[in-house]
């Protein structure tokens, strides 16, 4: 495979399955996207904005501070991590930048890895995920309560991440290469972006995850004629109706426009007038840029939508990023590119996920990960869940691996079948893992690469994530994906 280069960033043909790695040094290999990114807002900048020396952009003398690349990612690992990759990766190559990621605090064990590759984490006390468990057999005034809950919740949300802007953008004029970048579950930085005057752009690993409601055209049309006709008579490559169909139409409902207009004092509608509310004939915006992290060769990209979409592969984590032990880390740190697909080089604590690996009396083991969904409360019945792979395997001669993703429910599930052998030992379970269903099951709780494991897998079931996917796809081996697939990156089990 040969890499193009734009604007010195090295470019990694969107057509193959690699999206995003590291190298010897842990500095990350930008893809196609951080390479867009760039093009588009910096390539554009008038001189007045930022003046070019050489292979180095440096602003004008009268300016005190750096342009600022804000990303804004919410929802799980899935949905964050590749945001995260890509932030790292411009950071690293675009030096004159400011970069920042809001995202859940939860999400804090990223921070020591950005702050690396110079990005500064910046902390939402939001949980990744509401979890439908907590609201299961509700009765009617506990959904009520739940609800106002939900309701205060995201007031507080959005009340922090204004405040997160308001401190990057909000004490002096911004500047032309500025810009803030959204995934789907981050529809905030749109308004936010509208209101501090700086560019929006929108990234996910997955096709966008939701859909209009089968009546909302025609309810536009007959509640918002002339904006309608605004987005319908649009050019090309500016903002049209196919952008609001494909994924800004959440934008135009009332959960989002009395925020806008209540808190942030702009037009209930985006590309409206806030006194008049009339369409703003004499602005018409450019399309907005959307990345999309996977294959065309997985997901079919139809003519219909936005001009302005780009697909550019997948995107994979550094592979430091994804041990959760340090000492697995730091071994990787000391790889070279590929190292991990070929040795099975762990820390002591994993020597027993190594063994059972590269049993050479057996065969491969097939993976088992639901990732987010138990944490989603879509595992309802761990003990259950644990038995059907107990009949599978007295009725077959598999083997299975199974990464429980820290989820407690199933994590004590597992530890009460374990605690039937007198040699059970918690803490070393929550460490190293543990077998079961005679050392036909191994158990573990932790991460590790999906790149460094799945190439020593049968095959792969996996709740339908888009890293997940691009994994296996990458090791070659079979898979079962979950039933909503790489669409939206979590799935829902009924």
């Amino acid at each position: 495979m040969e890499d193009d280069t734009v604007l010195g960033l090295t470019l990694i043909d969107p057509t193959t399955l690699i999206g995003c790695g590291s190298d010897s040094r842990g500095t990350i290999l930008v893809t196609w996207a951080c390479a867009i990114i760039s093009i588009y807002y910096i390539n554009e900048m008038p001189e007045h904005a930022l003046s070019v020396t050489g292979s180095k952009i440096m602003g004008p003398k009268t300016e005190n501070r750096k342009p600022v690349a804000v990303f804004m990612a919410f929802g799980t690992k899935g949905d964050v991590y590749p945001l995260s990759a890509i932030a790292a990766a411009f950071a690293s190559d675009q030096k004159q930048y400011r970069v920042v990621l809001v995202t859940h605090s939860a999400h804090q064990n990223l921070s020591s890895h950005l702050e690396e590759r110079r990005v500064t984490f910046l902390g939402i006390n939001s949980p990744p995920v509401l979890s439908v468990r907590d609201n299961y057999g509700c009765s009617g005034s506990q959904e009520l309560a739940f609800s106002q809950q939900k309701m205060i919740a995201t007031r507080e949300h959005r009340q922090e991440c204004y405040s997160a802007v308001e401190g990057i953008f909000g004490h002096g004029p911004t500047m032309e290469g500025d810009f803030i970048l959204i995934n789907f579950f981050a529809l905030e930085g749109w308004s936010l972006a509208e209101l501090f005057h700086i560019r929006c752009v929108v990234a996910a690993p997955y096709v966008v995850p939701y859909s209009a409601p089968s009546l909302f055209e025609s309810h536009f049309r007959r509640e918002h004629p002339l904006l309608y006709k605004y987005l319908q008579e649009a050019d090309s490559n500016q903002v049209s109706w196919k952008d609001v169909a494909h994924w800004m139409w959440p934008l135009f409902t009332e959960n989002w426009g009395s925020w806008r207009s209540d808190d942030l004092y702009l037009s209930p509608c985006p590309f409206t007038d806030p006194v008049t509310e009339l369409p703003t004939w004499h602005d018409r915006p450019p399309s907005p840029l959307l990345l999309y992290g996977f294959s065309k060769d997985i997901v079919e990209c139809p003519d219909y939508w936005p001009s302005n979409v780009h697909v550019c592969g997948f995107w994979f984590l550094p592979t430091e990023w994804q041990f959760s032990c340090k000492k697995c880390q730091e071994i990787s740190e000391l790889s070279y590119p590929g190292d991990l697909r070929t040795k099975d080089e762990v820390c002591s604590a994993h020597v027993k996920l190594q063994c059972f690996l590269i049993n050479p009396a057996s065969t491969p083991p097939v993976f088992i990960g639901l990732s987010s969904i138990g944490s989603m409360g879509f595992l309802r019945n761990p003990q259950t869940f644990l038995q059907v792979i107990q009949s599978v395997l007295e009725i077959t001669n598999f083997r299975f691996i199974l990464f429980t993703a820290s989820y407690e429910p199933l994590d004590e599930a597992v530890q009460v079948i374990a605690t039937e052998s007198s040699h059970f030992d918690k803490r070393k379970y929550l460490e190293e893992g543990v077998c079961l269903f005679d050392n036909r099951l191994f158990c573990f709780p932790n991460m590790v690469p999906y790149q460094w494991l799945f190439p020593r897998c049968a095959a792969a079931i996996h709740h339908g994530g888009s890293g997940s996917t691009a994994a296996a796809l990458h090791a070659g081996i079979p898979q079962m994906a979950g039933i909503m697939s790489i669409y939206t990156g979590s799935v829902l089990l009924g």
